[in-house]
């Protein structure tokens, strides 16, 4: 089964389960199962026997799942056993810190390049990757075969950038900028608001507080 024929949500629960294995000790059981993964997480057995069996035929009653080789079925599935690379435009405070963050390898995404139009940046290197100016974004995009663009720029330059990242061949933008980008249909956009996060968690405080009043 591919990727696109799973829902949105299920691919967002296969790397919690990829992550929650990959943190268990190595010294531990062999085996582990639906149930137990479910537990450790929050989640729905049954949920997650479903979301298993899209991935892995690995699972058996009474036994589980050998945790190595679910941890290659899922790996294998995500795609993280072949690093795609990815480049970010704007080297300013977020981009530099999405530079310098070391999860994205755990999901198979290697970031090889930044681009900003400040000169004064261009040709600096930020935590070992090399920033070019944006006027090269669509020439080198296609050189390197780039397929995923993360935008870091304000809301003013994102629509430009989108523009270039598509022109340049990348199939899938990480949008950070506060506004709709108008894309390709065969081009993938996941909008990141991230007020949003701060504002649920500070809804959840708000109920957890009045609970103790």
């Amino acid at each position: 089964m591919s990727v696109q024929s799973v829902s949105k949500q299920t691919l967002q629960r296969l790397p919690q389960y990829l992550n929650f294995l990959k943190s268990m000790p190595r010294a531990g059981a062999a085996n582990i199962s639906a149930t137990a993964i479910a537990e450790a997480l929050g989640l729905g057995d049954v949920q997650v026997r479903k979301d298993l069996a899209l991935v892995s035929s690995g699972g058996r009653p009474k036994v589980g799942y050998d945790a190595d080789s679910l941890i290659a079925d899922l790996e294998r599935f995500l795609g993280y056993d072949d690093a795609t690379s990815a480049v970010i435009v704007g080297a300013g405070d977020l981009g530099r810190a999405l530079l310098g963050y070391h999860g994205f390898a755990a999901y198979g995404i290697e970031i090889v390049a930044a681009f900003d139009h400040d000169p004064a940046r261009s040709g600096q290197t930020i935590h070992g990757k090399p920033v070019f100016p944006v006027e090269r974004l669509q020439e080198l995009c296609k050189r390197m075969q780039i397929r995923i663009g993360i935008i870091a720029v304000p809301a003013g330059e994102a629509q430009a950038v989108c523009d270039a990242l598509v022109e340049g061949g990348v199939r899938a933008v990480w949008n950070f900028a506060p506004v709709m980008l108008s894309k390709p249909e065969s081009v993938l956009v996941q909008n990141e608001d991230i007020a949003v996060p701060l504002a649920v968690l500070s809804k959840r405080l708000a109920r957890k507080l009045a609970e103790r009043e």
